[in-house]
């Protein structure tokens, strides 16, 4: 169970993190569970629910200045007693425009298994650069 865990949670950080950079907001909705926390990386935001985080995502999608976010996991923790999972990593926001990266960071995310699909329960992210 938990290499195919680790294995499901890393393709559905695939998939997140290819929705991003295709603003393809119909990709993300699925990913994320009804409740889904987000705390942002540099003022400490919270984006409560699926619908907040959605409505975030069309705004940052139609910027004109707009960021590609990537997350890299370093370390996924499967839970022996609980459907849940814990992911550590970094994560960037290059520009759109040239890719160059114009910020980066930490951060860690809880998944949960929900009837056989992993969905983001929770993001907190730290900006170090």
């Amino acid at each position: 169970m938990t290499a195919s865990a680790d294995l499901a949670i890393r393709m559905a950080r695939a998939a997140f993190n290819r929705a991003l950079a295709e603003a393809h907001l119909k990709a993300i909705e699925p990913l994320l569970a009804r409740d889904v926390m987000l705390v942002t990386g540099s003022d400490s935001a919270v984006l409560a629910g699926k619908r907040a985080q959605l409505a975030a995502w069309k705004r940052e999608f139609a910027a004109s200045d707009r960021l590609v976010y990537m997350r890299t996991p370093d370390r996924i923790t499967i839970s022996p007693v609980e459907p849940i999972a814990m992911e550590e990593g970094r994560w960037t926001g290059a520009a759109a425009a040239d890719g160059r990266i114009l910020t980066s960071g930490s951060y860690c995310a809880k998944w949960r298994d929900v009837a056989g699909s992993w969905l983001i329960e929770a993001e907190i992210f730290v900006t170090l650069a």
